[in-house]
């Protein structure tokens, strides 16, 4: 393990990782320079655009946010009331 405490493994994952990405910025610039900006940026665009859709895909909707705090306040309410019946000792009844 390392100092970090998550096992070298993940480590590792995570270093190969980097460089798979690092190479492919390279790669990606040495595109670029080599082909006109009419050829690569309308797929810069579908790259850039796909992103966008993606992470607006992930985005919840209002009624389940909504939902998602109400069940959240149920919880809370029924460990609050455990908690308080806890609390109680017989010699307060």
């Amino acid at each position: 393990m390392s100092d970090s405490g998550k096992p070298d493994h993940l480590d590792a994952k995570h270093d190969r990782d980097r460089e798979q990405r690092i190479a492919a910025v390279k790669r990606w610039v040495a595109y670029i320079q080599s082909e006109p900006p009419e050829v690569w940026g309308p797929q810069q665009n579908a790259v850039v655009n796909g992103q966008l859709s993606a992470a607006q895909h992930v985005a919840t909707s209002a009624a389940h946010q909504q939902h998602v705090a109400a069940v959240a306040a149920e919880i809370r309410a029924v460990r609050d009331d455990d908690a308080a019946g806890e609390s109680v000792s017989p010699d307060d009844s």
